[in-house]
């Protein structure tokens, strides 16, 4: 992660502008942990006058060093941040984007700083947060219906593109690209896209979806959820798509007789979902969007180790990432097992 502090007074100078205060004393900056795609930066700063005035905690969320095809710019997720956050989904409150590189070298924005812990194998493994964990699925389920009740056009979002087909088909394309890109050779990940292909379920209204939905990306404290993060993969798709995530077993860490995320049944999660939605959850379609979400973390993990073995960003958390290929791919073969095989 690269540092910022030498950028502390022009940052303070922007900050000084943008919320029309008389003066802006950065006091303390550091890198949050856990942001893998993402630098994310933890600012306290004391506010002399204008729009927040008084000591404030902030993020500051940023581009890395080297980033991933499918992400968003920080412009277009702090734009689906402001979005979601005026119909009520429970996020940290957008503040200011800056396109300004000579700030700190790159785009960033500022948002609130929410308290809580979001690491998914803590959130999964402590059953001290989150508050009772039946109502937690229901209030994720319920936030997630929020999210899908965002439907095209919308103005604000015209960055995101409308898939003129079933989105599933437009996924498998784009999985099966990045695969050739990398020229990696990934029997198991080959196999798992012809099946999809073959199994494409019913089409679903297209919605908003976040497309990270789970376990490690929102906060919990004791009492229940603080906020949803990470919105750099949003999308219009098929509704579905981000229950199957929150569902697969991979984002079920320690826990995986949970079916929801880790944290809840699967029937918890649905009963918020639809009690907050006007969609019928299509079992069939979610369980294809479960297989989807195992390749599309395999592909993700291919990705992110190739960032640290390109020498881009040397790093040992993406390095592991990459050693989840093996399990990933013995789960999409499980999923598409036939009941027999045929002896030729």
């Amino acid at each position: 992660m690269s540092g910022l502090e030498d950028r502390q007074q022009p940052l303070q100078a922007w900050l000084t502008k943008v919320f029309s205060a008389r003066k802006v004393e950065v006091t303390s900056m550091k890198p949050l942990t856990g942001g893998a795609i993402q630098e994310n930066w933890h600012i306290e700063c004391e506010f002399d006058g204008g729009v927040i005035p008084g000591p404030q905690c902030l993020v500051l969320r940023s581009d890395a060093p080297s980033v991933i095809a499918a992400s968003l710019s920080r412009r277009e997720e702090f734009k689906v941040l402001v979005a979601v956050n005026e119909i009520g989904v429970n996020v940290p409150e957008p503040l200011w984007l800056c396109e300004d590189t000579q700030v700190i070298g790159r785009y960033f924005y500022i948002m609130r700083h929410v308290e809580g812990i979001a690491l998914g194998p803590k959130v999964v493994k402590d059953q001290s947060l989150g508050g009772d964990r039946k109502a937690l699925g229901q209030t994720l389920g319920r936030e997630l219906a929020k999210i899908h009740s965002i439907r095209p056009p919308v103005a604000e979002l015209d960055f995101l593109n409308i898939p003129d087909a079933h989105p599933a088909i437009n996924v498998i394309a784009s999985l099966r690209q990045y695969l050739d890109e990398m020229s990696e050779i990934r029997p198991a990940l080959e196999w798992g896209l012809r099946w999809a292909e073959l199994n494409i379920p019913a089409p679903q209204e297209i919605t908003l979806v976040h497309q990270d939905f789970r376990s490690g990306n929102y906060l919990l404290d004791g009492e229940g959820l603080n906020g949803i993060l990470d919105w750099e993969f949003t999308a219009w798709g098929d509704p579905m798509s981000d229950l199957g995530w929150f569902c697969a077993e991979c984002w079920r860490f320690s826990h995986p007789e949970l079916e929801a995320g880790g944290v809840s049944s699967r029937r918890a999660f649905y009963e918020g979902y639809e009690s907050g939605s006007s969609i019928s959850i299509d079992e069939t379609g979610v369980f294809f969007w479960e297989l989807i979400a195992h390749i599309r973390w395999a592909v993700i993990a291919l990705q992110q180790a190739n960032r640290h073995l390109s020498g881009t960003q040397r790093s040992l958390e993406l390095a592991l990432t990459g050693r989840l290929l093996p399990d990933l791919e013995l789960q999409i073969l499980n999923m598409t097992s036939p009941p027999t095989w045929e002896t030729i």
